[in-house]
């Protein structure tokens, strides 16, 4: 009997400890998961299996769309060469006339644009036509055409251009479809198409990595979309598009110190161009709202100096005697805090939501001066179009 116990026990043992081994290392022999929770941390885990997402193969519909929209623009400009001043020589001109001073040397560029109507509008980069007096446009079904500059606006580096009509025949053109700003967001595929380094229409892929990049030191008025779609010289002026081939974009610079693309590529949002657009067409120029005041960004030592919470809003380093914000009350040491409602988080934002006012309408400004909030009104004015500096 002593014996048949012992074999009893010794069998339980044993099942016991393979019982234990097997629910410790392969519970799913038996049936079960580990506990929820079990981790070390908190997780998130998915409930079911992840349907995994169908990636689009080619975006070739979306290029088909878009590329007939993007041309070539092709720009010359006279060189302006020193007079000699024989040609003031009433005795040397008798003899070889004013056809003897020539037209002189010109110079070329090449950068890209997009039609956005039918009535031969195209949008394009300041930097591209700017000082050309001369300015073809080719278009991608191999037409030749010239063009004309209706406006240009140089703080957001952006032109309008419109094609001129051939021997009185009605131009057919295919404009591009807008897309909204609204529908885009980081990590939406892009296309850029454009003209890089005059190789002829290319299309780059990639995707948002950013948006409202600023501070860049590009445009006085900055608002960026960033990609990783390739945009090389040439590019400037071109589109950038979604994965459905509408215009979401117009591509104007590049981060880089070798000239070529390193993947950080910048475009002016679809919704800022077609204002500027809108306006030029329509009067020729853009309006921006003006106060006159210099701002000053808070820094965290700022901040601290002065007593503020934080580092938001706008310090009012300097005032223009007789200026809107002179009249309203504004003085130098001021903090700018909200224009209109809407909060002010630095001095580029200051500057955009001042420049978005129109001029001659009354605004309210929100101030902290000292320690006290203070609510004033200013009567905006009209900012003096600035023609941009280039090396």
């Amino acid at each position: 009997m002593r014996r048949l116990w012992l074999i009893f026990a010794q069998t339980v043992t044993v099942g016991l400890a393979i019982l234990f081994v097997v629910s410790t290392l392969k519970p799913e022999w038996l049936g079960k998961r580990p506990p929820a929770g079990s981790s070390v941390v908190a997780l998130q885990e998915s409930a079911v299996a992840a349907v995994p997402a169908i990636a689009a193969t080619s975006f070739r519909d979306a290029a088909k769309k878009a590329l007939p929209s993007v041309v070539h623009i092709f720009t010359s400009q006279k060189i302006k060469a020193r007079r000699n001043p024989l040609f003031d020589d009433p005795v040397f001109r008798h003899f070889f006339g004013d056809s003897a001073e020539g037209e002189g040397p010109r110079t070329s560029g090449l950068g890209s644009g997009v039609i956005v109507s039918q009535n031969g509008y195209i949008l394009t980069n300041f930097h591209v036509v700017e000082a050309a007096d001369q300015i073809e446009i080719a278009l991608s079904d191999g037409r030749n055409l010239n063009a004309r500059v209706v406006g240009s606006d140089p703080e957001s580096d952006l032109a309008v251009l419109q094609i001129t009509e051939q021997n009185g025949k009605e131009l057919v053109l295919p404009a591009i479809t807008l897309g909204k700003m609204e529908n885009v967001v980081v990590g939406d595929v892009t296309l850029a198409i454009g003209n890089p380094f005059g190789v002829g229409q290319t299309v780059t892929m990639g995707i948002i990595s950013a948006l409202g990049r600023s501070h860049l030191g590009i445009n006085t008025f900055e608002n960026f979309i960033q990609t990783d779609a390739a945009i090389n010289p040439g590019n400037s002026g071109g589109a950038l598009v979604d994965s459905q081939g509408n215009l979401i974009g117009i591509n104007t610079a590049i981060y880089s110190r070798s000239g070529g693309s390193l993947g950080i590529g910048f475009a002016i949002p679809i919704s800022i161009a077609r204002n500027v657009m809108e306006q030029i067409i329509q009067s020729g120029s853009v309006t921006r709202g003006w106060i006159g005041v210099e701002a000053q960004e808070i820094s965290i030592d700022l901040a601290e100096s002065f007593g503020l919470p934080d580092t938001n809003g706008a310090l009012i380093a300097g005032v223009l005697r007789g200026s809107p914000a002179d009249a309203g009350g504004i003085k130098p040491g001021d903090i700018l805090l909200a224009v209109d409602g809407t909060a002010v988080k630095d001095p580029q934002g200051m500057l955009d939501l001042i420049a978005s006012q129109k001029p001659g309408e009354t605004v309210a400004f929100k101030l902290r001066r000292q320690n006290n909030v203070l609510e004033t009104t200013v009567r905006i004015g009209k900012r003096a179009p600035q023609r941009r500096e280039r090396d």
